[in-house]
């Protein structure tokens, strides 16, 4: 009978960890994977799963893209959305068709107002489409470096996840990026944003909630102490 007991007993507190467990569903970058999050520690209640993007088909939109990444999330469960960059973007997507308890985007935009004019620009004269994939692939890897100077401290790891794309994966990303067609700002989901993110400005943001002081776009990585203290108080 005692034996009973204790199995009954042992049940009953699998079942409340499993109820106080959240499932953390992490989306990188266009230009990095993750290791982007390698000096995070998330709390011992979330169980991390690192989003796999694979090769998004041809003229995917970002809401195409979002749809079927979200397959891989088991919406059963508590879950949450974190996103750095691109993956911010498709948490947002995420946000208008799934019931997260939590989005939170990194050194991303939250809708399409929240992109610099650049993009904008090449939306209404769309030169990316001439220019062949290879070369774009080429120039991101120049550009990185020069765009955010401080990945200097962590220029191995950055040159060796961008360096594992494909050119024709960068070519449709961009794509999706310039044409992003989410017009709506989600109030609800919480944005850090770094003072020094030359990618995406902190000034052209419509509502940034935690602002990390001279954090740049990379700042999961080159400044991730001040990042972890956010997210701290938020998870």
């Amino acid at each position: 009978m005692r034996f009973i007991t204790s199995i009954i007993f042992l049940l009953f507190l699998l079942n409340v960890k499993a109820q106080d467990t959240t499932h953390l569903y992490v989306l990188h970058g266009q230009g990095s994977d993750h290791r982007l999050f390698d000096s995070l520690v998330f709390p011992s209640n979330y169980k991390v799963h690192f989003i796999n993007y694979g090769m998004p088909e041809k003229d995917w939109n970002m809401h195409d893209f979002a749809r079927v990444l979200s397959q891989q999330i088991d919406t059963t469960q508590n879950f949450s959305l974190l996103g750095v960059s691109m993956g911010g973007m498709l948490c947002a997507e995420m946000a208008e068709f799934l019931n997260p308890q939590k989005v939170i985007l990194i050194s991303s935009a939250n809708c399409r107002e929240d992109l610099p004019f650049r993009y904008q620009f090449q939306s209404k004269l769309p030169l990316y489409k001439i220019i062949p994939k290879s070369l774009m692939f080429a120039g991101a890897k120049f550009l990185q470096p020069l765009v955010e100077p401080d990945r200097k401290a962590n220029k191995a790891t950055f040159k060796s996840m961008l360096s594992a794309k494909n050119a024709l994966y960068i070519k449709r990303t961009v794509a999706m990026i310039i044409n992003w067609e989410k017009t709506e700002h989600n109030p609800d989901i919480i944005h850090i944003h770094g003072t020094k993110d030359h990618t995406l400005p902190h000034r052209k943001l419509k509502r940034v909630d935690y602002t990390i002081a001279k954090g740049s776009h990379m700042m999961t990585l080159t400044d991730f102490k001040k990042v972890q203290q956010v997210l701290d108080g938020i998870l």
